[in-house]
C-alpha cells in the first residue's frame, strides 16, 4: 500500500507541475497550434521514439509548417520545409541564434563550449573555433595532405580483408576521427588503439542515447528522473570519462606549450589563457576548453564518418551508380591520388556525394534553437527561450525542391547537360549563425575519402545479405549494423 500511495503521489505532483508550468509559460493565444497534449507525457504517445521526424511530418499536414508539440512538460516549436526554415535562420538569423536551456544540456555542458552555449560565451568560442580551424589547415594544402595520408591508411586496412565481409563502422570512424584529432591535438591513433576506441565509444553511445524517450522525460522532470536508472545515467558516466580524458590531455599540453610554436587548437587556446586580457579569464578557462574539445571531437567525427558509411552502403545498393562514379574517377584522375582540385571536373561524383548527404539525412532534427528574445514569427508568438526545431529532414525531403525526395537520385544535383547544379534546399549543415563551423572540413574529407575508396574498391554486399536502408535509432541517422565486401580494383 505504501508503494501504491507513493506512486499515486508522484503522479499527482507530475500532473500539477505539468499544469502549472504550461499555464505560466504558454498562455499566449497565438502560440503555434498543435495536437492536444495528455497530462504528464504530453504528446509522447503520438511521436515515434525511433523516427520522430516522420511523426512531425505527419503532424505538419494538419497544423502547417509552424506548429507545436509537447514532450513531457516541454513545449517545442517545429519548423518544416525549406522556405520556413530559411525564413527563420536567415531572415531572422539574430533572433533564432540562441540555444534552449535544458536540464540535460545544463548538466553535460554547463553552458560552455560552442554547441550549447549562448550569448557572448558562444560568440567568443565560435570566433575562436572558426579562426583556429582556418589557422590549422581547414581549406589548406597541409590539411589536405593529412587527409590523403589517412586515406592511404584506410585503404590499406580495407585491403587487408581480401574482399571478405567486414564491419566498416569502427575503422571508418577512426579514420575520420584522426583528422579532427590532428587539429585538436596534433596527434594520430592507430585504428585499434584503446584510446581512440574508447573515445569513439563514448561519443557514439551518447549520440545514440540522446534521441531516446528517457532523455525527453529527463528534460521535463529532472528532479525525479535523475534518481531512476536509465539511459540518462549512461550519458553522465560517458561525459565524465570524456571530460577526464580531455582534462588529462590539455594538462599535458600545458606543460609542453611553446607560445611561439603553437601546433594545434589546444595550444592556441592555452596561449589565449596566458595573454592576460579580460577575455582570457572570462572565456579562455579550462571549463570552456574541456567542453569545446568534446564538442569538436564529436561533431568532427560522427557526421562525416556516418555519411561515408552511408556512401558505401548506397554504392552496394546501386552498383550502376557506383560504376558511373568509378568511370569518372578513371577519366579525370586515373591512377593518380585524388585531390580536392579534381572535384570541379567531376560533376557526377560531386552530385552523388551531395545526394548521399541529402538521402542519408544525418541530423534529421538539427540541434535545437531558441529565440534570443520574444518574437512574432509567421504570425505566431514565440517567447524567449522556446525550444525550436528547424526540421532539416523536412528540408532535405522538400517536394518543392527535390524531384524524388524519398529516392536516392543523384539527378537532384545535375542539369540536363550532366553538369553539377546547386540546390538551395541542400542544407545538411543547417543555415545561419549556428550552421556547422566545420562544413568546409567535412566537404574536403568526404570528397577525398569517397573518391579514394571508390578508386581502389568496388563495394558489394556479402553473399545472401539483404541491404536495409532504414536508419538506426539515435539523435543522428546512422546505417543499421551491416557488413561490406571491399573488392580490390587494382
Amino acid at each position: 500500500m505504501e508503494l501504491i500511495s507513493l506512486l499515486l503521489s508522484i503522479v499527482v505532483i507530475l500532473f500539477l507541475a505539468n499544469v502549472i508550468k504550461n499555464q505560466k509559460k504558454y498562455k499566449y493565444s497565438n502560440f503555434p497550434p498543435g495536437p492536444k497534449p495528455l497530462p504528464i507525457i504530453g504528446n509522447l504517445h503520438i511521436i515515434s521514439s525511433l523516427k520522430p521526424q516522420k511523426s512531425f511530418m505527419e503532424i505538419s499536414k494538419k497544423y502547417g509548417t509552424v506548429f507545436s508539440v509537447q514532450l513531457g512538460t516541454e513545449k517545442m516549436v517545429i519548423l518544416c520545409g525549406y522556405d520556413t526554415v530559411k525564413d527563420a535562420l536567415i531572415n531572422h538569423a539574430e533572433e533564432f541564434a540562441g540555444r534552449p536551456v535544458t536540464a540535460m544540456g545544463s548538466r553535460t555542458s554547463q553552458k560552455y563550449g560552442v554547441v550549447f552555449s549562448n550569448g557572448e560565451n558562444w560568440k567568443v568560442m565560435r570566433r575562436f573555433t572558426l579562426s583556429t580551424l582556418r589557422d590549422y589547415g581547414m581549406g589548406k594544402k597541409s590539411l589536405e595532405n593529412k587527409i590523403i595520408e589517412e586515406c592511404e591508411s584506410l585503404i590499406n586496412k580495407f585491403r587487408s580483408y581480401g574482399g571478405k565481409p567486414f564491419n566498416n563502422q569502427t575503422i571508418t570512424n577512426a579514420a575520420v576521427a584522426n583528422i579532427i584529432v590532428s587539429i585538436l591535438m596534433d596527434q594520430r591513433f592507430d585504428y585499434d588503439d584503446p584510446t581512440i576506441l574508447k573515445l569513439m565509444r563514448l561519443i557514439s553511445e551518447n549520440i545514440r542515447i540522446a534521441g531516446s524517450t528517457m532523455i525527453r522525460l529527463y528534460n521535463s522532470y529532472p528532479w525525479l528522473i535523475r534518481w531512476l536508472p536509465g539511459a540518462h545515467s549512461k550519458i553522465f558516466e560517458n561525459r565524465k570519462e570524456m571530460r577526464d580524458f580531455v582534462t588529462e590531455t590539455f594538462t599535458r599540453k600545458e606543460k609542453e606549450l611553446d607560445i611561439n610554436n603553437q601546433r594545434n587548437l589546444i595550444d592556441a587556446f592555452l596561449a589565449k589563457q596566458k595573454e592576460g586580457k579580460p577575455e582570457s579569464t572570462l572565456y579562455y578557462h579550462n571549463e570552456n576548453l574541456n567542453v569545446l574539445v568534446s564538442n569538436l571531437f564529436a561533431a568532427g567525427m560522427e557526421t562525416t564518418s556516418t555519411t561515408l558509411r552511408w556512401g558505401q552502403l548506397l554504392m552496394m545498393k546501386y552498383p550502376d551508380i557506383q560504376q558511373k562514379v568509378q568511370s569518372e574517377i578513371e577519366n579525370v584522375i586515373g591512377s593518380a591520388q585524388p585531390q580536392v582540385e579534381h572535384r570541379k571536373k567531376m560533376p557526377y561524383t560531386d552530385a552523388v556525394i551531395h545526394e548521399i548527404q541529402r538521402y542519408g539525412d544525418i541530423v534529421p532534427g538539427s540541434v535545437p534553437h531558441a529565440p534570443t528574445k520574444d518574437i512574432t514569427f509567421r504570425g505566431y508568438f514565440l517567447p524567449k527561450g522556446t525550444i525550436v526545431i528547424p526540421l532539416l529532414h523536412s528540408v532535405l525531403r522538400d517536394k518543392a525542391y527535390f524531384e524524388k525526395p524519398e529516392e536516392f537520385y543523384p539527378g537532384h544535383f545535375l542539369d540536363s547537360d550532366g553538369k553539377f547544379k546547386k540546390n538551395e534546399a541542400f542544407i545538411p549543415f543547417s543555415l545561419g549563425k549556428r550552421s556547422c563551423a566545420g562544413e568546409n572540413l567535412a566537404n574536403m574529407e568526404l570528397f577525398l575519402f569517397f573518391t579514394s575508396l571508390l578508386q581502389n574498391f568496388t563495394f558489394q554486399a556479402p553473399p545472401g545479405a539483404e541491404l536495409d536502408l532504414n536508419p538506426a535509432p539515435g539523435f543522428t541517422n546512422a546505417p543499421l549494423p551491416h557488413e561490406i565486401c571491399a573488392i580490390p580494383r587494382r
